[in-house]
């Protein structure tokens, strides 16, 4: 039996506060590991400036690409905040304020007080789902497969948390580590490729790091079938013990 398609996804961060490294994203990380967890495989991560033509470009190439695309960063209340206007135009749709997302900004800001600026943050494009924001309120949205999301990682996490039951999901990836301790990865590269080779249904990689007690590498295999990634790591940890022993 053929294997299903897996459920795939880009990350669009948008925003020259990024590119400039005044502002250190925070939120890469977690959507990763956010849609590992959710069984949806994250292939490509793109971070573009507060320039419409870059924003649409990337909107329409990743949207294509992928089953999904999430967004963050670009829906606040300022004239650099364009990302709802350049998701409409990837579109080829209209955008105005949303009367459900401007009663959601009611909930926390006066009717007094809703000034042009924040009624920025309820203009929707025409067709879009909204994402509810429980921290200030102002909504993210969907449409077709673009998730947009606020840049600040609490309210990115909290949208993505209320989103999350809409999606498509996939079997999730299973990831076995196996310690190989202070052996050099020049020492098992061979027998990597070798395992890599034996195992096509599996993903493998090498991790080396500095501890407080030395040079470690760690070695991991990902894959969705569990006969395949045990027997991948067998392989692997065989290697490993020869290794070691040929040490003495």
């Amino acid at each position: 039996m053929s294997q299903p398609q897996p459920v795939t996804a880009a990350i669009l961060v948008i925003g020259d506060e990024i590119l400039s490294g005044r502002t250190k994203d925070k939120n890469i990380g977690y959507i990763a590991e956010y849609l590992t967890n959710s069984g949806i495989d994250l292939r490509e991560v793109r971070v573009v400036p507060d320039v419409a033509e870059e924003i649409v470009g990337a909107v329409n190439a990743l949207r294509a690409r992928y089953t999904y695309l999430f967004t963050t960063g670009g829906i606040g209340p300022t004239h650099d905040d364009i990302t709802a206007d350049c998701v409409a135009a990837a579109f080829g749709v209209g955008i105005d304020v949303d009367p459900r997302a401007r009663a959601m900004l009611l909930e926390r800001i006066a009717e007094a007080d809703l000034n042009e600026a924040r009624l920025r943050m309820a203009r929707i494009p025409f067709g879009a789902e909204l994402i509810e924001n429980p921290i200030s309120k102002a909504p993210g949205f969907m449409i077709g497969n673009v998730i947009v999301m606020a840049g600040v990682p609490s309210i990115m996490q909290a949208m993505l948390d209320r989103v999350a039951p809409r999606l498509r999901t996939g079997a999730r990836v299973i990831a076995e580590t196996i310690e190989a301790g202070a052996l050099p990865e020049g020492a098992y590269a061979a027998d990597l490729a070798t395992v890599a080779g034996a195992h096509p249904d599996v993903s493998i990689g090498s991790y080396p790091s500095m501890t407080p007690a030395g040079f470690r590498n760690q070695i991991v295999v990902r894959g969705r079938d569990a006969a395949a990634v045990a027997a991948a790591r067998r392989d692997i940890e065989a290697a490993v013990a020869r290794l070691h022993a040929a040490k003495g």
